[in-house]
């Protein structure tokens, strides 16, 4: 696990860029946290680290923001209308599986015993002064992105706080 404590959105968005820089083409991301957490500001941060230059906007009315990159497929997913996880069948989730893609869905209990389990989960929490953010690892292909976070320059205390 690593914890970061992003005071500014500039700072949320650093930190997508640097989980961008470290992210394989297929991962599962689930971004948790309360509404206004920031978690679509770190997707934005993500998707500039990426190189996209266009507009980030939340898909809280699409469900689904998919983006071409250099080749790349990632897919945004805000679950927070859905109203049952037999949706997802609907949107065509699955489908996005069966490609190299790689998936930041936010509200991701609104889509459980349908989405597949995370590779990385980021619990973002309010505080008074910025963002608490919590990055752990699921699996396998998790565990290496935290690694290379640590490596591109996160650097660590022995508790793994990350120090701005």
């Amino acid at each position: 696990m690593l914890k970061f404590g992003p005071e500014n959105q500039q700072q949320q968005e650093q930190l997508g860029a640097m989980l961008s820089d470290c992210s394989p083409a297929s991962l599962i991301i689930y971004l948790k946290g309360d509404l206004g957490a920031g978690k679509t500001t770190l997707v934005r941060g993500f998707l500039r680290g990426l190189g996209y230059a266009g507009t980030v906007k939340s898909p809280t009315y699409t469900l689904i923001e998919p983006y071409r990159i250099d080749g790349r497929s990632i897919c945004h997913l805000d679950l927070y209308r859905l109203a049952d996880a037999g949706e997802l069948e609907y949107l065509g989730v699955r489908d996005l599986l069966l490609e190299e893609t790689l998936l930041l869905i936010e509200w991701p209990e609104r889509g459980e015993g349908v989405l597949p389990a995370a590779d990385l989960t980021l619990l973002i929490n309010h505080r008074e002064n910025g963002r608490d953010v919590e990055i752990l690892p699921e699996t396998d292909s998790g565990r290496r992105v935290i690694e290379c976070l640590r490596c591109f320059g996160a650097k660590t205390g022995s508790s793994g706080e990350h120090n701005w």
